[in-house]
């Protein structure tokens, strides 16, 4: 039987973005099923956003991110996106093409790509539509797919299967009832998936 690892992210987390690649070639490596959940920071559990963390930590946390993105082949922008707007919406569309059974993956990274690369702002209704058709995607109908109840009821319930599996921070990779979070621990994940469950 073919086993699946729950992916906990979201389309905002530039750890996410830069961790894309790398974790779907494992999954596909081990011939594993990754079911996406994407979810906000589920702050009772422990979450914090960057902006609500000190100047001191903000500073660090950009510089590692930025070290774990060169390393990752990835560059992203930093200097405007303080007019960008909010990227969750995209989300939806994204768990709309999971369900259609269409390429989430590649709808994910036009998203990242533009949102964290480009400075596009993906928090538009307009903008994100025409990311998604030039990735190949029928927009209109991912769109109106993605504002309906049973989407929002899907997203309402990866956030509750979040919060009580314990996740804090996307993203966060289960499989077998173990959490790895952070890209930077997909090696403790790929352990696991050749069989060295690494005692906690």
């Amino acid at each position: 039987m073919t086993k699946t690892i729950d992916y906990f992210f979201s389309i905002g987390s530039p750890w996410a973005f830069i961790g894309l690649e790398p974790f779907a070639a494992l999954a596909a490596q081990y011939d594993v099923n990754i079911r996406p959940h994407v979810i906000p920071l589920i702050e009772e559990n422990g979450g914090i956003y960057s902006r609500n963390r000190p100047e001191v930590r903000r500073a660090y946390w950009t510089k590692d991110l930025k070290r774990w993105a060169a390393l990752r082949g990835k560059v992203l922008s930093f200097d405007n996106r303080a007019g960008l707007s909010d990227p969750a919406p995209a989300g939806a569309l994204v768990v709309a093409a999971f369900e259609a059974g269409e390429d989430w993956l590649a709808l994910t990274l036009a998203f990242q790509e533009a949102f964290w690369v480009r400075d596009e702002d993906i928090g538009s209704a307009e903008v994100r539509l025409a990311i998604a058709s030039a990735a190949g995607f029928d927009a209109a109908a991912l769109e109106e797919r993605s504002q309906s109840g049973a989407i929002a009821d899907l997203r309402k319930a990866s956030y509750e299967t979040a919060k009580s599996a314990g996740v804090f921070g996307v993203p966060t990779y289960r499989y077998e009832d173990e959490l790895y979070w952070g890209q930077d621990s997909l090696h403790f994940l790929e352990r696991h998936l050749k069989g060295d469950r690494l005692a906690a």
